[in-house]
C-alpha cells in the first residue's frame, strides 16, 4: 500500500523533485511525477539532462549541471536515471549539493564505485534508495517467511529465469546499449546487469549470507560486446544457491497487461524444497505455492513504489526499503560480471534471424531457450552442465565436426591452466589429441605451452632447475581467456593474458585458428594411389610483451637437459596408438630438425591409422618425441635463450589425414594446402 501523503490541501507541502536523465527509462520516472504532482505529492523542480526535454505538465528549470540545479532549486530528492557508468558522479553530486537520491538500478559498475556513492551518504547523511522496484513487494517477505517456517520443506536454492525477446533496435537505442565498456570506462549493458538485474537482486533479498564463490556464463547472439544471453550461479558461505538464466533471444510473445494498465514481461524465481515449490514471478508479484498434497495457491501482493517510499522516509522518517548498503551484494555479483571473460558469440548455425524488406536482420531467436532458462533455474544448473550445443567452441569442416576448444578449463595450478584443442580428429572420425595423459598430465591437446616466459612457467609440471633436475617450485602461470573477437564455424580470433602466479600480466596473446578442408585434385595419385581428403588446422599466434623489459624464453634445454627445448606450440597425440613413426626420418633425425615439415603416424587400437603434418616456415627446431610419448611441437628456446622486446609472432598448419601417408603423399597434401 502506498503511503498517505496528505494529497492537495493536505498537511505536507509537495517534495521538491530533481529528474536527472529523462529520456529512454527517465520517460517512465517523468510520467510517474505527472501522476504525482497532480496528486500533489511532488513538485518537478528540475531536470538535468544533455539535451532539453519537453515537458508538458510544467515547465522547469533545465541544466546539464545537476549539483547546481539541485543547489538552485533546493531540491529534496534527485532520481538518477542515467548510463549505469554515469551513476556514481551524478548519485555523489547530488548528495554534496543536499538531496536525497533515488539511484537507477544496477547502483553502480563496481564495487569501488560503490563505495565512494557509499562514503558520500556516510558524509551527507542523506539517503540513497537503489530502484530496484521488484524489492518493494510485499511478496519478498510473504516468501522468506514460507522458507524460514519450512512450509517448503528442505530448500537448497533459487533458480531464477527470464525469456524476453528484443529486437536488434534494442541494443542500439543509445550509445551505451549493447556495451560492457564505454570510451574506457564500464558500462555493463547485459542482460543479467540491466534488464534481469532485478531478478538475481530479488532472490539476494530472499537468502542471507555473505558471497562464497560466484560462477559466470556470458553469451550474445546479436552482434554485440555484452550478453544477450546468460547464466550466473551464487554459493553463499552456507552452501545456498542462487542460479539466475536469462536470455533476450527468445521468440516474440507479446507481454500481457497486468492491473493498472502496466505492460511487463515476466520473470521468475523458483524455490523448490522437498515439501514443496514456490514461484515468484517478481515483474507481477504473483506467488504461487505447490504442496506434495495437489494443493496450489496463487497470491497477488501489493508492492510500495520506491519513490513513494523515499519521499514517506524523508518525510516521516519511515525505513528505506532498499537503502544502498542491501544492495552490496548484487554489486559483487555485477562485479563478478564485469570481469569475467568478454561474452562467447553463438554461431550463426545455432540461430534462427527475421529480416526486414531490405534483408537486414531485425531479430536473433535462440530455439529451444525458453526451455532452458527454465531448466537451468530448476535444477540450480549453468548452461554448460546442461548438454547446449552452443556452449561449446567446435570447429567444423563443411558440416562435419573436427575439434572442440577449452577456454576455461577447470584445472590445477601445477597444470598451467590453459585453453586448448581437444577432440581434433580426423575427417574420417580418428581422435588424434589427448588430454592429461598419465604419462604427462599437464600436456593439453594442442595449444601453446612455453616452460619458462620470464621465468615463469606456462608447460605445467616439474621446472627444469640447473644442476638439481626437474623440481617442484611454486612458479606456475595461467593463460586466462578474455575474449573472442571472431568465433565462427570455421574457426576464431580469440585474446589471451598469461598471468604470473602473483596474478601480474606477462604478456597479452592473438591467437588465431582456422580449420579449412585440404583436397588433392581428383586426379592426383601418387603411386598409383588416390591422395583423399584431409584437412588443416592452422593456428598462430602473437605474443605482446607487458613487462616493460626484453622478455627472455628458456626451456629445459638452455638449462642443461640437452635435447629438451620444448616450448611453443604442442600437439599431444594419443598415447594409446601402436606402430608410431615419424617422416621425412625417424625419431633421432627430425628431433632438433628445421625442416619445414615433420609427420607423425600412428594405429588406434581398433585399427585406424592417421597422420598429422606438422609445417611451418619459422625455421624454428621441431621437438618431437615419438618412443617415449607421442607429440610435436615447436622448440622456441632449442639450445639458447630466445629474447623479444615487443612481440613474437609463430605459425603452424596441422594437417589431419585418415591413413598412414608416404613422403610422396604427404607432399602432395602440403602442397595441396598451399604451404
Amino acid at each position: 500500500m502506498a503511503p498517505d501523503f496528505g494529497g492537495k490541501g493536505g498537511a505536507m507541502a509537495p517534495v521538491k523533485v530533481v529528474l536527472a536523465g529523462a529520456t529512454g527509462h527517465g520517460r517512465h520516472h517523468l510520467e510517474h511525477l505527472r501522476d504525482l504532482a497532480g496528486r500533489g505529492v511532488v513538485e518537478l523542480a528540475g531536470i538535468c539532462d544533455l539535451r532539453p526535454v519537453e515537458v508538458d505538465f510544467c515547465a522547469p528549470p533545465q541544466s546539464p549541471d545537476l549539483g547546481e540545479l539541485v543547489a538552485k532549486t533546493g531540491a529534496e530528492i534527485t532520481i538518477v536515471c542515467t548510463p549505469i557508468n554515469t551513476h556514481a558522479d551524478l548519485a555523489i553530486a547530488a548528495l554534496r549539493a543536499g538531496s536525497h537520491v533515488l539511484l537507477e538500478k544496477p547502483p553502480a559498475p563496481s564495487p569501488d564505485e560503490q563505495r565512494r556513492i557509499a562514503a558520500a551518504v556516510a558524509e551527507t547523511g542523506l539517503a540513497c534508495q537503489v530502484g530496484f522496484q521488484s524489492l518493494g513487494s510485499a511478496a519478498i517477505p510473504a516468501l522468506r517467511d514460507l522458507i524460514a517456517r519450512g512450509r517448503l520443506g528442505r530448500v537448497r536454492g533459487i533458480g531464477g529465469w527470464g525469456a524476453w525477446h528484443r529486437p536488434s533496435a534494442y541494443f542500439t537505442r543509445a550509445r551505451w546499449a549493447g556495451r560492457r565498456r564505454l570510451d574506457g570506462v564500464d558500462v555493463m549493458d547485459g542482460a543479467l546487469t540491466n534488464p534481469f538485474a532485478h531478478a538475481i537482486a530479488t532472490a539476494l533479498a530472499l537468502a542471507d549470507g555473505p558471497i562464497e564463490e560466484i560462477e559466470t556464463e556470458l553469451f550474445h547472439a546479436h552482434p554485440i560486446e555484452s550478453d544477450d544471453t546468460s547464466c550466473v550461479r551464487v554459493r553463499l558461505a552456507d552452501g545456498f544457491t542462487i542460479t539466475m538464466a536469462a536470455t533476450l533471444c527468445a521468440p516474440y510473445d507479446p507481454p500481457r497487461p497486468v492491473p493498472g494498465g502496466v505492460v511487463r514481461g515476466e520473470g521468475h524465481l523458483v524455490v523448490e524444497g522437498d515439501a514443496g515449490r514456490a514461484t515468484l514471478t517478481y515483474t507481477h508479484d504473483r506467488l504461487k505455492v505447490e504442496l506434495p498434497d495437489g494443493s496450489v495457491t496463487t497470491t497477488v501482493h501489493d508492492r510500495v513504489d520506491l519513490l513513494e517510499n523515499l519521499i514517506d522516509h524523508v518525510r516521516t522518517g519511515a525505513d528505506l526499503l532498499v537503502p544502498l548498503s542491501a544492495t552490496d551484494r548484487f554489486t559483487q555479483v555485477l562485479d563478478a560480471i564485469r570481469l569475467a571473460p568478454d561474452p562467447t558469440p553463438i554461431p550463426a548455425r545455432h540461430q534462427s534471424v527475421e529480416r526486414n524488406a531490405a534483408g537486414e536482420v531485425v531479430a536473433r531467436v535462440l530455439p529451444g531457450v525458453a526451455d532452458l532458462v527454465r531448466r537451468s533455474a530448476r535444477e540450480l544448473a549453468l548452461f554448460s552442465e546442461l548438454d547446449v550445443p552452443w556452449t561449446r567452441v567446435e570447429l567444423l569442416v563443411g558440416e562435419r565436426p573436427v575439434a572442440s576448444y577449452e577456454t576455461r578449463p577447470d584445472l590445477p595450478a601445477t597444470d598451467s591452466p590453459r585453453p586448448y584443442l581437444y577432440g581434433v580428429r580426423t575427417l574420417g572420425g580418428v581422435e588424434v589429441t589427448e588430454v592429461r595423459p598419465e604419462d604427462h598430465v599437464h600436456h593439453l591437446g594442442a595449444g601453446v605451452a612455453i616452460s619458462d616466459l620470464g621465468g615463469v612457467n606456462f608447460w605445467g609440471g616439474r621446472t627444469y632447475v640447473k644442476d638439481r633436475g626437474p623440481t617442484w617450485l611454486d612458479d606456475h602461470g595461467t593463460q586466462r581467456h578474455v575474449a573472442f573477437s571472431r568465433l565462427d564455424d570455421g574457426g576464431f580470433t580469440e585474446h589471451l593474458e598469461w598471468l604470473g602466479p602473483d596474478g601480474r600480466p606477462v604478456v597479452r596473446e592473438e591467437r588465431t585458428v582456422a580449420a579449412r578442408p585440404v583436397v588433392v585434385r581428383e586426379e592426383r595419385t601418387v603411386a598409383a594411389r588416390p591422395v583423399g581428403a584431409a584437412w588443416a588446422l592452422d593456428f598462430a599466434f602473437t605474443l605482446t610483451n607487458l613487462t616493460g623489459a626484453p622478455l627472455e624464453i628458456n626451456s629445459s634445454a638452455t638449462k642443461g637437459r640437452a635435447g629438451a627445448g620444448y616450448g611453443g606450440f604442442f600437439w599431444r597425440a594419443p598415447g594409446t596408438s601402436t606402430a608410431r613413426e615419424t617422416l621425412p626420418g625417424d625419431e633421432a633425425s627430425v628431433h632438433g630438425g628445421t625442416d619445414p615439415w615433420v609427420a607423425m603416424s600412428g594405429t588406434t587400437p581398433e585399427g585406424r591409422d592417421w597422420t598429422l603434418v606438422f609445417v611451418q616456415a619459422d625455421g624454428d627446431p621441431w621437438f618431437v618425441r615419438v618412443a617415449e610419448y607421442p607429440g610435436v611441437g615447436q622448440a622456441l628456446a632449442w639450445d639458447r635463450p630466445l629474447t623479444f622486446e615487443t612481440t613474437l609472432t609463430r605459425r603452424v598448419v596441422t594437417i589431419v589425414a585418415d591413413g598412414r601417408l608416404t613422403e610422396p603423399e604427404i607432399a602432395a597434401l602440403v602442397s595441396a594446402a598451399g604451404l
